[in-house]
């Protein structure tokens, strides 16, 4: 009997373990159901609109209970909370859990915001295009508005057939071309945002037309065309392949000497010959220099490091002056060979030539540096050469 009783004894621990796991279990899942799916500051929440008392307005939440709008987020709502009505559905940003008298306290101006934010997200990753009025133009580009807020088009981000086609570059005249745009809709990318500055960055390349697709591809990578330029600019020169079609050659496919104004080297008429080397979205790309033999094979056979030779100044930047050796073959003599620009100045005239030792030469990578060697110009500058 005793060792029947221990048996009994040890069921009954047993099954109060059991019970006590069980309630455990079930509580487990009551926390998870109730605690864990309720809302947390920042979330966005769906409800209906009950009513308004004054300058509050209240949310039913459901199971999250009810929800409020008032004080300073009452205000910065006033113009969406005008066409709210009882029953309507509404989505707002949880700003405090346990507000005013128990209420969840809700934003639903920053919600409309993170909505907007988000939708610009969906749109750049899915590539979609959407049509917007432009508002205002100044040097740099073109004002859109999108909801309700104002986002820039950079002129470089233009299609072919908008980009304003001003010889010499002017920078007024290019304004008045793009003025021109004012009170006009295009179809535009946002290919960059940024909530914090509140700032929207729109493209017109990426909303090219499918028909433009089309005529493009009868065209490849490689092909060399001729066409007439349609457009001399500060950044390169467009190029008609037929109509309805025109390529960009980049300035830095030009040639393969340094060009940094186009408008000395080609006008609006003339007949180029180019090379297909890119097409995207639409868009050509076109290099003139691609067609011409590259003078770093010939240089490479001609000069090596250490070379004295006689080189040309082309231009100065923030890291030394370009120096050209041939045709198409530059390298860089570096401001600390000077000590500082205004020495480098003093010493080096733009168009004049000095004897420099090669320090470095890469022909394959077409990488060369300089040294200086002397003050003396060896032949009076300028126009020599050119």
């Amino acid at each position: 009997m005793p060792k029947m009783n221990q048996i009994s004894a040890a069921d009954e621990i047993q099954k109060t373990a059991l019970t006590a796991t069980k309630k455990d279990n079930l509580m487990d899942e009551l926390y998870k159901r109730v605690f864990l799916t309720l809302p947390k500051v920042g979330d966005i929440v769906e409800g209906t609109v009950i009513g308004r008392k004054g300058l509050r307005v209240f949310v039913d939440l459901g199971s999250y209970g009810c929800g409020m709008i008032f004080g300073r987020e009452f205000m910065k709502a006033r113009e969406i909370i005008k066409g709210m009505k009882p029953g309507d559905k509404a989505s707002a940003k949880v700003i405090e859990l346990e507000g005013e008298d128990g209420y969840v306290e809700l934003s639903l101006n920053e919600a409309s915001q993170d909505l907007i934010w988000q939708e610009a997200r969906d749109l750049i990753k899915k590539k979609e295009t959407i049509s917007l009025a432009v508002v205002d133009a100044n040097k740099g580009g073109l004002v859109l508005e999108w909801k309700k807020m104002k986002g820039f088009l950079p002129a470089s981000q233009l299609k072919v057939g908008h980009y304003p086609r001003v010889e010499g570059g002017d920078k007024d005249r290019i304004l008045d071309e793009l003025r021109k745009f004012v009170g006009t809709s295009l179809s535009v990318a946002i290919i960059s945002i940024d909530p914090k500055e509140e700032k929207v960055i729109f493209s017109e390349k990426g909303a090219e037309s499918d028909e433009l697709r089309a005529i493009t591809s009868k065209y490849e990578v490689g092909q060399i065309i001729e066409g007439e330029v349609t457009g001399v600019v500060d950044f390169g020169i467009f190029i008609k392949l037929e109509d309805g079609l025109e390529g960009l050659c980049h300035l830095s496919e030009l040639d393969w000497s340094l060009i940094e104004n186009p408008n000395d080297h080609f006008k609006v008429g003339d007949k180029v010959k180019a090379k297909i080397i890119g097409i995207e979205g639409g868009r050509v790309s076109l290099s003139a220099k691609a067609l011409k033999p590259d003078p770093w094979v010939e240089a490479s056979g001609k000069f090596k490091k250490g070379d004295i030779i006689e080189g040309k100044v082309l231009r100065f930047n923030k890291y030394g002056a370009l120096i050209a050796i041939s045709d198409g073959v530059s390298g860089l003599s570096h401001i600390s060979e000077y000590g500082s620009e205004t020495k480098m100045k003093e010493k080096l005239a733009i168009g004049s030539k000095y004897p420099f030792q090669i320090t470095l030469f890469e022909p394959k990578e077409r990488r060369m540096a300089l040294s200086f060697l002397g003050d003396e110009a060896k032949k009076a500058p300028a126009e020599e050469g050119k």
